[in-house]
């Protein structure tokens, strides 16, 4: 293994020759955290017939890319050992990816890979002199942990941790086109089909207003008051992944992680903790309001407005107060 530079390096994570919202959170932190590190920001783009994305990775100082046909769908051994041969030539100070299911699964293999630390659920970066340190959040954000990163560290960064718009840099980069390593042929998986959601169903990230449900829907019998209440809003119903998993809503609605991200111009969420994987995917909503019984729930520190109390006490005085002005 090569001797640790002070560059910083971003993992692209793109979708239908899409770049992903969250790449450009990382690019606007990494290219800060380089300066003061002194190094350079690398955008490593990993996939097939991705040459029209490195056009929108204006931010980094330089484009590492890797363009293979059994890199075109994501599987983390071969996007890791692919990482692992790049860091072969010179391995950064820091790794930042996205906190997402495919970010979160490469940076664990990758970290056992090149025996470098792993620092999840980040939410803060900052450089103290000689010294970087890591803020991430646990137990569903109840608890704030700092650590002192070494010689290097690959760091999942929650979405929202930053902002988008420092990332977005109207310029071409320079590339570097780099050979897919040997490796990649001795990989186990592959990627047979991509199931698409329905096309049937609302997509939630185009819907404007969003009444989101969690645990304390409490059971299925309780969605058609939750319906109501978003029909008058205007809005669709979507849930945490709890509600997804007991059925009650089907996977297209799910908000999180490994969900999808949403910003409508209202989220409101009733019957929600707040767990990170939750918060990653609707946490830069334009207003964010919460109901919650319990006044510690996570939630509240990125609602705009919050309430304590039961949401179905809640609820029936929202409809009915909608109900008036419609008929007013």
């Amino acid at each position: 293994m090569s001797t640790p530079s002070q560059d910083v390096w971003v993992r692209v994570e793109h979708a239908a020759g899409t770049v992903a919202p969250q790449t450009y959170e990382l690019l606007g932190k990494g290219r800060d955290l380089a300066r003061e590190l002194g190094g350079r920001l690398v955008a490593v783009l990993l996939g097939h017939h991705v040459a029209a994305l490195t056009q929108t990775l204006g931010a980094a100082d330089v484009v590492l890319c890797v363009d293979d046909e059994r890199l075109g769908s994501f599987t983390p051994d071969a996007h890791a050992r692919t990482i692992q041969a790049l860091m072969e030539e010179a391995i950064p100070r820091l790794l930042l990816c996205g906190a997402t299911s495919a970010g979160t699964d490469l940076a664990a293999l990758l970290a056992g890979l090149v025996s470098v630390p792993m620092v999840v659920n980040v939410r803060g970066i900052q450089v103290d002199g000689t010294r970087v340190l890591a803020t991430s959040q646990l137990c569903g954000g109840k608890l704030l942990c700092e650590t002192e990163l070494g010689e290097s560290a690959i760091l999942t960064v929650l979405a929202g941790a930053f902002p988008a718009e420092a990332g977005i840099v109207r310029r071409v980069p320079p590339v570097e086109t780099m050979a897919p390593p040997k490796a990649i042929e001795q990989t186990r998986a592959q990627v047979l089909r991509l199931i698409e959601p329905s096309g049937e169903d609302v997509d939630i990230t185009r819907v404007p207003i969003l009444v989101a449900v969690g645990r304390g829907i409490q059971r299925k019998e309780n969605l058609p008051l939750v319906e109501d209440l978003a029909a008058l809003l205007g809005g669709a119903v979507c849930a945490s992944r709890p509600v997804i998993d007991q059925g009650w809503l089907p996977l297209s609605r799910q908000v999180g992680k490994s969900g999808m991200i949403v910003k409508p111009s209202l989220y409101l969420a009733l019957g929600i903790s707040g767990a990170p994987e939750h918060l990653e995917g609707m946490r830069n909503a334009e207003m964010i309001v919460a109901v919650n019984t319990d006044a510690g729930a996570p939630i509240f520190n990125v609602a705009h407005y919050g309430i304590v109390g039961d949401m179905f006490e809640v609820i029936p005085a929202l409809v009915a107060h909608l109900t008036r002005r419609k008929a007013a």
